[in-house]
């Protein structure tokens, strides 16, 4: 008697252990529908920054001028813009960041300043680096023209 009950008992915590096949195929479901689904909803819910224009050309200028350019851009995403921060390769030129989050669908203005006091004539590139919240950051704009003594 003790080892029919013995024996009832292992079977019955055995079969207890095995996921049924229903359980087994409505996980895999589950996992796989919800992961691509989780996947597409982080990537809606970011910043996105797309730049009108993100190269100014300011043509032909004396060596001393000042070339200022708004360079506009529009948060594309879902989600706050938030500029940290903007680079420039050099001193001489001056980005000035927006320092409120750029709501959904709004537009914002990266002001950039370039002096061209003590620099050679010839041509010009000057690049600003933009780093913000956004999926596609950094991004890069720049300012182009030839200084002419």
């Amino acid at each position: 008697m003790k080892k029919n009950l013995l024996l009832a008992f292992v079977a019955l915590s055995f079969a207890s252990c095995q996921p049924s096949a229903k359980t087994t195929e409505k996980t895999l479901v589950d996992s796989n529908s919800t992961a691509p689904a989780a996947i597409t909803a982080v990537k809606a819910s970011t910043a996105e920054i797309l730049f009108t224009n993100d190269i100014y050309n300011f043509g032909e200028i004396k060596k001393g001028e000042i070339v200022t350019y708004n360079f506009k851009f529009k948060n594309t995403g879902k989600e706050p813009l938030i500029i940290k921060d903007a680079l420039a390769t050099c001193g001489c030129t001056v980005p000035e960041i927006p320092k409120e989050p750029i709501l959904p669908g709004a537009e914002g203005i990266l002001k950039v300043v370039f002096n061209s006091a003590g620099k050679p004539a010839g041509p010009l590139r000057k690049q600003v680096t933009v780093s913000s919240n956004a999926v596609n950051s950094p991004v890069a704009v720049q300012l182009l023209g030839t200084i002419k003594e």
